[in-house]
């Protein structure tokens, strides 16, 4: 932590103006003491810094920049030097060992390449461990399946709504890729609910991974075999907290804010980023070998959570409902129709597996009692919630005005 403060001090700009302010002046004035006191970062000051972002390294030790897509604004893009890659690679290959990868595995990598972190993210990890990485990133499908069932990958790498995407495709071509051992799945909030219906599809054992950009990609935490449902963080590189919505510390097993400082990055070291994640942090197994803190799975995100009539629902808790219901199928879409802005409804469609005899009365009264929410629930035929190949998948929208996003939902 000491290094990281001189560090930043040293590179001038918006977080060492914000250190002197708060009176920090060299890295022993801070401690993990009053850590909580120090200034935060926010993604609106990096768009702000559009497009170097708050590097702290000169631009000839940059190797690379990934960032996001900017659909919350203005891409957020993030420099890496050697040595954030080096570690990027370093905490991959821990996440992907964590899932019982080896140097005689095979991965097959459907993750999207490019900007996005994901795709490389886990190539780094899957060579620096020493095990075969089939690149495939994402979309098309075809081949991915024919990849699956050929070259008898044990690791499976990529979205979770893909993941079932792909499990439903090797079962309507009547093949299935018995090889899988364990999948590490991102990019998405998903539910243990999901985690089964990936896991019946597939016959795998099925991990969350967990990561963003801003602080190195994939690999900030991933459950491992031993983890017990929650992720390990990599606490020798991402300090974690987790604060309410004022920024005060949360006890653990509180859900709260997760607030990240990097504290080995050299291309764009953050310190106290709010990553507007909501998670709930604990310390190790007990008696694990692993002594890293550990995180949930995340319950959302800040600006994803939604107030219909005075009550807070995240998107992840819907999700939970549905798929506790083994008559509902893994594809839904969840609209917050907001067309009569003095009483707002939610409007959730699902298809169903089977018989939906009975289905959307019994979906509104579990919603209800779960949320305190009354929704309405509408069965589709099967095919008619749109599929994602590429990308994360689209499970929640806004109805403002027009025609419904979806056929049926009116």
């Amino acid at each position: 932590m000491h290094r990281l403060v001189d560090r930043l001090l040293a590179a001038g700009g918006l977080q060492a103006r914000r250190l002197t302010d708060a009176g920090i002046t060299h890295g022993d004035d801070v401690t993990l003491e009053n850590l909580d006191r120090l200034p935060m970062v926010t993604k609106r000051d990096l768009w702000a810094h559009y497009p170097a972002g708050l590097r702290a390294a000169p631009p000839e030790d940059v190797v690379c920049v990934h960032g996001s897509s900017g659909t919350g604004g203005r891409p957020t893009l993030v420099p890496y030097t050697a040595q954030d890659v080096d570690i990027w690679a370093e905490v991959m290959a821990r996440a992907l060992g964590g899932a019982g990868a080896t140097r005689r595995s095979v991965v097959h990598n459907a993750y999207g390449y490019g900007l996005f972190t994901g795709g490389l993210g886990v190539h780094h990890g899957a060579t620096r461990l020493g095990a075969t990485v089939v690149p495939l990133s994402g979309g098309m499908t075809e081949r991915q399946v024919r990849m699956l069932v050929d070259l008898r990958p044990d690791i499976l790498a990529c979205t979770p709504s893909y993941a079932i995407f792909l499990g439903e495709a090797m079962a309507a071509a009547g093949v299935r890729a018995d090889s899988l051992r364990a999948g590490v799945f991102g990019a998405e909030p998903w539910t243990n609910e999901m985690r089964a219906q990936i896991e019946r599809l597939l016959g795998l054992r099925a991990l969350d991974i967990y990561g963003l950009s801003e602080v190195i990609g994939p690999g900030v935490a991933c459950e491992s075999l031993d983890s017990d449902g929650m992720l390990n963080v990599a606490e020798d590189h991402f300090l974690v907290e987790a604060v309410d919505a004022d920024g005060r510390p949360v006890p653990d097993g509180t859900p709260g804010e997760l607030v990240f400082t990097t504290l080995t990055k050299t291309g764009m070291p953050l310190l106290r980023y709010r990553s507007g994640d909501v998670a709930a942090l604990a310390g190790p197994v007990p008696g694990a070998p692993r002594t890293l803190r550990r995180m949930s799975k995340l319950l959302g995100r800040t600006d994803d959570m939604l107030v219909v009539r005075g009550v807070n629902v995240f998107p992840t808790e819907i999700e939970a409902v549905l798929l506790a219901d083994e008559r509902v199928g893994p594809h839904y879409l969840v609209v917050e129709d907001r067309r009569d802005a003095a009483r707002p409804e939610l409007r959730i469609a699902v298809e169903p597996v089977g018989s939906d005899t009975g289905l959307a009365d019994a979906l509104t009264v579990a919603l209800r009692e779960r949320l305190g929410l009354s929704c309405v629930v509408r069965v589709l035929a099967s095919g008619s919630v749109p599929r994602t190949e590429v990308g994360k998948a689209r499970r929640f929208t806004r109805w403002t005005e027009g025609p419904p996003p979806l056929d049926g939902l009116d």
